[in-house]
């Protein structure tokens, strides 16, 4: 007799601090009886609160380092399902903001597996807002375009750049930092458009160096900036507009 069909939740784990996971985000992995967890998500900050019996896996990808490539995690996330166990497939942020949740979902549906989204807060908006930086602003910003990083960018976000109501927020961009100026530069954007780097948000690691298209690159490395980091370009990154929720110490380039 095979064994009851369990479960998949994909469970967005916030920007970092496990109280800015949301309650049923906490109940889930509360239930769960297998956790999979990006490098990311809250789950060092949570795991005293964990049963031990509950298997943790990591599959957390860093800059150049991808030791579980996405088909297994999806093999896994499909066979601890099928041997009837509870999967909290735990992620940084929303699971489909850059989470692969999309990808994830369909591969359990496509094996008949039971899934479910739990969304998280995003560190494309958090992180900013912990550095004072709200991602729209009436008569500054109205509009925000997120990208990732790693890509290459396209129209859309070459128009994004060049618009002063627009906010681009670039996650997992730190390699990419002088392309991505090079291309919004070239697009047309002007070179005094404030940028802001939000590095190691929401933690007492916190800090944002800022500059300008013109300045930012040398800035980022001069500050030798890393992983984990949210740039946001736009006029909401000027100094100037700074809100008092910022936290964290902060170098101005």
């Amino acid at each position: 007799m095979s064994a009851p069909l369990g479960r998949v939740d994909l469970v967005g784990g916030g920007p970092g601090p496990a109280d800015l996971m949301t309650l049923r985000g906490y109940r889930l992995l509360q239930a769960a009886d297998v956790v999979i967890a990006d490098r990311l998500g809250p789950l060092e900050e949570l795991r005293s609160e964990i049963a031990p019996d509950v298997v943790l896996i990591d599959v957390g990808k860093r800059p150049g380092h991808h030791p579980v490539p996405q088909n297994e995690i999806n093999a896994l996330l499909i066979g601890h399902a099928k041997a009837g166990r509870r999967v909290v497939r735990l992620k940084g942020g929303d699971p489909f903001v850059f989470g692969r949740g999309g990808e994830e979902v369909l591969a359990c549906r496509a094996a008949g597996v039971p899934v479910s989204v739990t969304p998280g807060v995003s560190s494309a908006v958090a992180v900013p807002q912990a550095a004072g930086i709200p991602v729209t602003h009436r008569g500054v910003a109205s509009a925000v375009h997120v990208v990732n990083g790693h890509d290459d960018l396209g129209e859309t976000a070459r128009a994004a750049l060049r618009d002063p109501a627009v906010t681009t927020v670039v996650l997992m961009g730190v390699a990419g930092l002088p392309r991505i100026v090079e291309t919004a530069l070239a697009s047309g954007a002007a070179p005094d458009t404030p940028v802001a780097v939000v590095e190691n948000g929401l933690s007492d690691r916190q800090r944002v160096v800022r500059g300008t298209l013109r300045t930012t690159v040398a800035a980022a490395a001069e500050a030798r900036v890393a992983n984990p980091a949210v740039i946001v370009i736009g006029q909401v990154a000027d100094p100037a507009l700074l809100l008092p929720q910022a936290v964290g110490a902060e170098s101005a380039a």
